[in-house]
């Protein structure tokens, strides 16, 4: 299905489609909501970025993304897949972590508040449930007094399919 097509049912606007753009999915139907909700155009660059990006569980490279999205999208450039990416972070569709050697990395997110739990080895990444925090939360107030406004913690480690691979305990 093409932009154009999807534009028809959900937004009711017409787009030339130049990219390879495939849906309509509810998911598909809130990405498009997300992209647009901050007044951003919607565009068939952003939205087979964000369709990329959230059709995966683990984090992502700019580069990487291109580079699965390059084959269908052989007009796609690797600078915007780096705006469309710092565009969802801007926005709260995406989180950019960390990797080794100050690579940036790119998961899909809810919009709601979370914490991250991020496979060194196999790049996948789960959702902190918010639960456990809270006796953290409570803990750092009655000690220090503080009082946390934001919090945002991603936690860095080997999941338990590849401890289990590499024999770690």
């Amino acid at each position: 299905m093409t932009l154009r097509t999807l534009s028809r049912i959900i937004l009711d606007i017409q787009l030339v489609p130049r990219y390879a753009v495939h849906m309509v999915t509810k998911r598909d139907q809130r990405l498009v909501k997300r992209i647009r909700s901050r007044g951003r155009r919607l565009t068939d660059q952003r939205l087979v970025v964000a369709q990329a990006l959230a059709g995966g569980s683990e984090a992502l490279s700019a580069q990487e993304l291109h580079e699965r999205l390059r084959t269908r999208n052989p007009r796609l450039a690797l600078a915007t897949v780096y705006r469309a990416l710092e565009a969802q972070v801007e926005s709260g569709m995406a989180r950019r972590l960390e990797r080794r050697g100050h690579v940036s990395a790119y998961i899909a997110c809810v919009p709601e508040h979370h914490h991250h739990l991020v496979c060194t080895r196999c790049q996948k990444v789960d959702d902190l449930d918010e639960t456990i925090l809270k006796p953290v939360l409570r803990g750092i107030t009655e000690h220090h007094g503080f009082a946390v406004e934001h919090e945002r913690l991603d936690f860095y480690g080997l999941c338990a399919s590849c401890r289990r691979a590499v024999g770690a305990t």
